[in-house]
């Protein structure tokens, strides 16, 4: 047997071994990434035929961008992008384009493409600016916070609202939907955790927001807006259909919810931890804004894996040989510690530069449409931050969501020296 052919004895579909510290399971991946780079990890007793039950883990980062650019070999569209296989009455519900193989998801990309170049979103500043400062102003004035609660969550959940055209009224139904669809293994969440608890909770909350978009996607093919549903719908080109805009708002504000609500959570604590890199930054914003930025969503890879479906016999991946119906799953967070591509890749250097990280996705078909709304919200976010609270920081340990697939933080407290309004 190979070193790429070792069972693990590494649990990583196992939520308990994700409450560990995070250099525990960083030190756990960089053994894997130098002793068995692509383990199969096995989950329960063997198939009829004796099929192995499991997953082949791959952690290095060469073998992740590798995956990410073979979808004829490697597909997103056979039973989801987790671990485990979506149950169907819930892919119906959340089916993307993330979750989908061309000709279907170069198709819907093309669509929900228009409303994310940079081109597009380069005038988004302004807006998101004023969101920004109307929650700073919101923030406690007794000088400690639920940072999570009172900024990191809400910035981005209100700007995707803001750019599709919902109105506010609905966002608390938004956010408490959404924690509990991608923070479904936590309690605090969803306090039945077996699996009908769980299927149930995501189902109803799913369901909620499917309906919200539907309506509010038939509004504007009769009356079209100035918003982002508008231009997917009931644009003089080819439009998504009513679902297919509401699956694709599942993705919305997931993707752009809660991955960058996570890296402005992470990034201020890690500022906090490293005063030397927070200081260098405060020295200078505009200089080192855009490789801190880099760095934060590096440091923090808020997606902690995808899982690709090997499309047919013999598919090899190095010098491992794979069958259709192998389950291939990339963890990001190993790829963004690989020494082989990053200089001490334990240290937070907000000058690290280059940096080729992750945090989107490897290269290739699925490569994150949000990234630049994503690096714009945070440039903001944090020049305005430290403008209104130069001295915040962040107090104890966070708070962390009960995951294997988010790098989520729920609650963070922080201190600040609040300004006389």
């Amino acid at each position: 047997m190979t070193k790429t052919d070792e069972i693990a004895s590494t649990p990583l579909h196992d939520l308990s071994w994700w409450q560990r510290s995070p250099a525990e399971r960083d030190a756990e991946f960089a053994a894997l990434r130098r002793d068995r780079p692509r383990m199969f990890v096995p989950m329960g007793p063997a198939e009829e035929g004796g099929r192995a039950k499991g997953f082949w883990a791959v952690t290095t980062y060469e073998d992740i961008l590798e995956v990410s650019r073979r979808p004829e070999d490697f597909s997103s569209g056979l039973g989801g992008t987790q671990i485990f296989d979506q149950p169907a009455e819930l892919r119906e519900y959340r089916g993307s384009i993330i979750d989908m193989d061309n000709p279907e998801h170069a198709r819907l990309r093309k669509i929900v493409s228009r409303g994310f170049t940079a081109r597009n979103l380069s005038g988004l500043r302004d807006e998101i600016e004023d969101t920004v400062s109307e929650i700073l102003d919101q923030m406690s004035e007794t000088g400690e916070a639920d940072f999570v609660e009172e900024f990191a969550a809400l910035l981005p959940l209100r700007i995707i609202d803001n750019l599709l055209g919902i109105p506010r009224e609905h966002e608390q139904f938004i956010l408490e939907a959404t924690n509990t669809i991608l923070g479904a293994s936590d309690s605090e969440y969803i306090a039945d955790q077996s699996a009908a608890g769980i299927n149930k909770a995501v189902t109803a909350a799913s369901e909620a927001l499917i309906a919200l978009l539907n309506d509010l996607a038939k509004d504007r093919i009769a009356d079209p807006q100035d918003d982002l549903i508008s231009q997917l719908v009931a644009a003089d080109d080819e439009n998504l259909t009513p679902a297919e805009m509401a699956k694709f708002f599942i993705l919305l504000v997931g993707a752009g919810n809660e991955t960058t609500r996570n890296v402005i959570s992470h990034g201020l604590h890690v500022l906090t931890q490293h005063p030397d890199q927070r200081d260098l930054w405060l020295s200078d914003y505009e200089e080192y804004a855009t490789t801190a930025i880099e760095e934060m969503l590096r440091w923090a890879t808020p997606v902690i894996h995808f899982r690709r479906t090997v499309t047919r016999d013999g598919v090899m991946l190095g010098d491992l040989e794979l069958f259709e119906g192998d389950k291939v799953v990339m963890w990001y967070t190993s790829a963004n510690r690989d020494e082989t591509i990053f200089d001490d890749p334990e240290k937070f250097d907000i000058t690290r530069d280059p940096n080729p990280h992750v945090a989107f996705g490897g290269a290739g078909a699925h490569f994150c449409l949000g990234a630049h709304l994503a690096r714009l919200e945070l440039d903001v976010a944090f020049r305005m931050l430290f403008e209104r609270y130069p001295d915040i920081k962040t107090v104890g340990e966070p708070v962390r969501l009960r995951s294997n697939f988010l790098n989520g933080i729920k609650h963070l407290r922080v201190e600040y020296t609040p300004v006389a309004k």
